[in-house]
């Protein structure tokens, strides 16, 4: 077999050649010490426009909209009772933008309103704690995972169609209660399949659901273990039929679920711990962050980085995640959240040291004071338990696919 880089070795040159040129374009400091960045979105941008906007959450509660290029303050969300899990833009409005939060809510908000007030609840059931959550990509059907409670772990859906259209709160559709028996960490839908769904949890268990099958048992294509607790989820592929995951102590797991009907085997990589097999001259690795599909290279990118705040972008093949480059003079300490802008080939980052950066190709470089890290450790790695099943498992029963 050809080896991937050969076989995309132009496109593969080209995205070097523009990482290598990569510096600081923009950046923002929030002004509270004590607060840092945990989630980053921006609106679809498929249909050929481009919005300003720029969504975080923040670990004082709060959602904040910036200007994209100018990553300039333009509003603040404030009213959550509890810790944000995630934010997310409507596909289909830029001007909507989700919450989630461990409140049992997810909170709509319109950036055209001059009202702070949300324009639509979400409300779960009374028990529910959610700790993740997602939008599909046709804007239908809204997806939020919870923690465990006594023995219960939920997906709880929603319809999600005209959600700021009345302020009135929207109860739930239903809920997945059997394919996990802890905390669904994640929540991923498609990215052009509104009816397939990824989640995460704990238990280490990685599930693909197809949404459109009557109940949760068929609905369930495959399961794979992850080994250990879930910490991040996506697709990956041509056809986005790949799935991968990382996990709380810092291991990688790739997947190809179209061999699903097949005799090859689903593994496509499987790494127990990053750290270990990181090989590069310019540091170690403490820590992996996410992941992103780049369409334009056809290839899966992971990012990680040093305590101390470098960032390294890793190439992931069948061998391997191989060092591809590192982004240095920006983050003074640990990254923990990030978007990858495929249109322009962009990269925001935001960390516990408060700063928000904006990265470009070519750009003209700009100093940024650095910040101590806070040093605060989830709730979720502290419930990390590792695991020793099979790789992964395949339902008995044969699906069919739609």
């Amino acid at each position: 077999m050809v080896p991937f880089y050969e076989r995309n070795k132009p496109a593969m040159d080209k995205m070097l050649q523009q990482f290598s040129n990569f510096s600081i374009a923009k950046d923002s400091k929030l002004t509270a010490d004590s607060v840092y960045l945990l989630d980053i979105d921006i609106p679809d941008t498929r249909e050929e426009k481009t919005s300003h906007l720029l969504g975080i959450s923040c670990s004082d509660n709060s959602v904040k909209l910036f200007n994209r290029e100018k990553l300039t303050l333009i509003r603040e969300y404030s009213e959550h009772s509890g810790l944000l899990h995630g934010i997310r833009f409507s596909h289909t409005n830029e001007n909507v933008l989700f919450s989630a939060c461990s409140d049992g809510t997810v909170k709509c908000w319109d950036s055209r309103l001059s009202s702070s007030t949300a324009a639509q609840m979400l409300k779960g059931f009374p028990s529910n704690v959610f700790i993740s959550f997602d939008i599909s990509c046709n804007d239908s059907l809204i997806c939020a995972g919870t923690e465990k409670v006594e023995d219960d772990a939920f997906l709880v859906f929603w319809d999600a169609r005209n959600a700021n259209e009345t302020s009135a709160s929207k109860q739930p559709l239903g809920v997945y209660s059997e394919s996990h028996n802890d905390d669904v960490t994640q929540v991923c839908f498609h990215p052009t399949s509104p009816n397939l769904l990824l989640s995460g949890s704990t238990d280490g268990l990685v599930n693909v659901f197809d949404l459109n099958k009557e109940n949760e048992d068929e609905a369930l294509k495959v399961t794979c273990n992850s080994d250990s607790s879930v910490n991040f989820i996506g697709w990956s592929g041509q056809d986005y039929n790949q799935i991968y995951c990382l996990t709380h102590d810092e291991g990688f797991y790739w997947w190809d679920i179209a061999q699903l009907d097949t005799q090859e085997p689903i593994t496509l990589l499987k790494i127990q711990d990053s750290r270990e097999a990181f090989n590069t001259d310019f540091g170690s690795l403490d820590y992996l962050t996410g992941g992103f599909y780049n369409k334009k290279a056809g290839a899966l990118f992971v990012l990680g980085g040093a305590h101390t705040g470098n960032l390294y972008l890793m190439n992931c093949q069948a061998d391997g995640l191989h060092y591809w480059c590192d982004l240095q003079g920006g983050h003074s300490s640990t990254l923990r959240s990030f978007y990858w802008n495929d249109e322009d080939q962009s990269l925001l980052t935001g960390g516990e040291d408060a700063k928000l950066l904006l990265w470009k190709p070519k750009a003209v470089e700009k100093h940024v004071m650095g910040k101590d890290s806070l040093k605060m450790t989830s709730s979720i790695l502290q419930r990390v338990r590792i695991h020793s099943n099979s790789s992964y498992k395949i339902k008995p029963k044969k699906v069919k696919h739609p």
